[in-house]
């Protein structure tokens, strides 16, 4: 029994951080209603920014404190997103209002390849690392319950508790806000909600603004576990299951979906990888997406197609 806790926190730590990623996919389709391949790029962006100033900053400043160090160096990644987010809503998004989804679609294709070029431009192309002071270190739980206890890394619990909470902070974002509201009004219906005075372009700048912040946190997280390199731009395939799953409209469904995902991954490795050779873990997510592709393709909270036209 405690081998299978073990395991399934062990689930329940990775698919938040899934949930983390695919929340940036979500953010976008909700408001412009296409899906942002973009985002891995915005993830690997706001890292290697957060990686190089938490390095430089106490060269430039003599600022030998980790902490303020990477505090600014936070603060100045944030900046720089919101800065990329209004650069691209003018002189992209802006001159597409009203397009069909395909355009904005290679759009989005194109703005990954000018920041993946861009973040090496400004940057470079070597492994970076994060340190945002986050152990390491195993810790045994619930020792009083079962022998032994159960093995947990405190660095998973801490992700896993920043990822929980940017989720509800954006859950009740899009609830009980009127930006929040007016973003979902955008998502239904972009010439209705703009026939009733909701401007577009901001609305666009707000929530590819609130996209890369949540891409920077994905960013720090992943980083500090892997490691800034190029490849971190692959951590958003690990997330497209996650939306095909939940539901391309649905924060919830983010959520849920991530977790779902996590949980299967690790028990299905675990359990039944030993009678099929292992290697379950890199192939279920894209089975189980596949699954819900040919028979729920709106995913479990999703939107039917047919209900939005």
């Amino acid at each position: 029994m405690a081998f299978f806790l073990e395991t399934l926190i062990g689930g329940l730590m990775a698919g938040m951080l899934y949930s983390l990623v695919a929340l940036g996919f979500v953010l976008i389709y909700k408001a412009s209603g296409v899906f942002n391949f973009a985002q891995g790029a915005m993830v690997l962006f706001a890292a290697l920014a957060m990686a190089r100033f938490a390095e430089w900053i106490p060269k430039w400043t003599g600022i030998d404190n980790p902490i303020v160090a990477n505090l600014a160096a936070f603060v100045i990644a944030g900046a720089i997103m919101f800065v990329v987010a209004w650069v691209i809503e003018r002189l992209v998004l802006r001159h597409l209002v009203n397009q069909e989804g395909a355009t904005l679609l290679m759009a989005t294709l194109g703005i990954t390849y000018f920041m993946e070029g861009l973040g090496q431009t400004l940057f470079g192309s070597d492994i970076y690392k994060i340190d945002v002071g986050m152990p390491k270190d195993p810790i045994f739980m619930l020792e009083s319950m079962f022998q032994g206890g159960i093995l947990v890394n405190k660095e998973d619990v801490i992700a896993a508790a920043i990822a929980a909470a940017l989720v509800a902070l954006l859950s009740v974002f899009f609830q009980k806000t009127s930006t929040g509201r007016a973003l979902r009004a955008v998502a239904d219906d972009h010439q209705a909600a703009q026939s009733i005075g909701i401007p577009l372009n901001r609305i666009w700048v707000i929530v590819w603004c609130v996209a890369g912040v949540v891409a920077l946190v994905a960013g720090m997280i992943w980083g500090s576990k892997l490691g800034v390199q190029f490849s971190l731009t692959t951590v958003a395939l690990r997330a497209l299951p996650v939306v095909i799953l939940g539901g391309l409209t649905s924060v919830p469904g983010a959520i849920i979906g991530g977790l779902i995902i996590g949980v299967g991954e690790k028990l299905s490795e675990v359990y039944l990888g030993p009678y099929v050779g292992g290697g379950i873990e890199i192939w279920f997510a894209y089975v189980l997406a596949l699954v819900f592709l040919l028979f729920r393709p709106q995913g479990l909270f999703g939107e039917k197609i047919i209900d939005r036209v």
